[in-house]
């Protein structure tokens, strides 16, 4: 495992059976990749390929991916939900989506896709007793977990179960990031963020480079004036980087959001949420070492 996910483990308080946010922390860098496969593998590009939407880049399909557990709903809502996006890239892709296909169509064929993709990451791995028992660990967590608030969560949580276990880690590992993801919304907004700031202000930290954050579709002038917004607030200086007030509030950010995403693995306990950090690794380095993911993302995972 890397370096970040080992210190998260290191970071641990002694004494009780309670999560501590560190492991919850450490729980999603594993789990996000495994959900991540979704945007990225060739077999879920093939599915939405032939379904009708343009694959030569990610994000015609990466929108009526994940969004359609939402339903047939409208880029204002869509853009609600996945904050960070300028409005007018979400309406670029959602206007459009459900006029190709049916969000009904767009989960079964995103079912479809990562069965593919993780049969030809996994291989055999996919049916032996340890991605069972994982699968099963997962799930009992992401059906612990709170969705009231958590939109995208809740419309996930409430899909069926598919039947494979591979396919059951994969839904479980979406929930619970879909739950965290809102959680850090509401952390964003009671730091008063607004989408185009919480970007500046993560790459001010280092997070991600700003040529990363440009997928978001904001243009140079609306960065330029949250970065203004930002440096008046004292948050950040001219140059782009962080101070330490800007520094201190996204680490508030962060701890908020991972207390905000505890809950699930207190569900789970201890000794469950540490059986299932032994079991994640061989699959998380499946994924990454795959080279399916882009080595920097605007998660800001392995940085902050």
């Amino acid at each position: 495992m890397s370096e970040q996910v080992s210190k998260a483990a290191e970071d641990q308080t002694e004494g009780d059976d309670g999560v501590e946010p560190a492991r919850v922390r450490q729980l999603w860098h594993l789990l996000e990749p495994l959900h991540a496969v979704l945007y990225y593998a060739p077999e879920v590009f093939e599915e939405a390929a032939a379904l009708g939407y343009a694959v030569e880049d990610r994000w015609p399909s990466y929108f009526p991916l994940r969004a359609a557990p939402l339903g047939a709903v409208g880029s204002e809502r869509v853009a609600s939900a996945f904050y960070s996006f300028n409005p007018h890239t979400v309406a670029g892709h959602i206007d459009q989506a459900w006029t190709i296909a049916s969000p009904r169509q767009v989960l079964e064929a995103r079912l479809r896709g990562i069965d593919r993709a993780y049969r030809a990451l996994l291989g055999d791995r996919v049916d032996t007793p340890e991605l069972a028992e994982a699968a099963a660990l997962a799930r009992g967590a992401a059906e612990a977990a709170n969705t009231a608030g958590r939109p995208l969560a809740a419309a996930s949580a409430e899909l069926p179960w598919p039947d494979a276990p591979h396919l059951q880690l994969w839904h479980a590992a979406t929930i619970l990031r879909e739950h965290r993801g809102d959680g850090h919304l509401a952390a964003l907004l009671l730091a008063d963020l607004d989408p185009v700031e919480s970007l500046v202000s993560f790459a001010a930290i280092g997070a991600a480079s700003v040529e990363r954050f440009e997928s978001r579709g904001w243009s140079a002038g609306e960065w330029a004036s949250a970065h203004a917004r930002l440096t008046a607030r004292g948050l950040v200086d001219a140059d782009g980087t962080a101070t330490e007030a800007g520094r201190a509030l996204r680490r508030d950010v962060e701890l908020h959001t991972d207390r905000l995403a505890t809950a699930p693995w207190q569900a789970l306990g201890r000794p469950g949420a540490d059986r299932l950090t032994e079991l994640l690794g061989d699959y998380w380095v499946a994924v990454l070492s795959s080279g399916l993911l882009p080595s920097e993302t605007t998660l800001g995972i392995g940085k902050v």
